[in-house]
């Protein structure tokens, strides 16, 4: 399963490590998602949801 969020389709970011001689390597900023229980449509559904949409508010977590 692909690390996106199902809520806003947050994912992976690419950038650069950059170190103390300033030589630069590719890395990936991962999304910190989590699988939480959600009421969809009055059902109970198992989602991954990033933190920031957690914090909003936008998913009901099932409880």
């Amino acid at each position: 399963m692909a690390k996106v969020c199902e809520i806003c389709g947050k994912g992976s970011g690419v950038g650069f490590k950059v170190s103390g001689s300033y030589r630069h390597t590719k890395r990936r900023f991962k999304p910190n998602l989590q699988t939480v229980s959600a009421l969809v449509n009055g059902a109970r559904k198992r989602m991954t949801v990033c933190t920031s949409c957690l914090k909003a508010g936008k998913v009901q977590k099932a409880g």
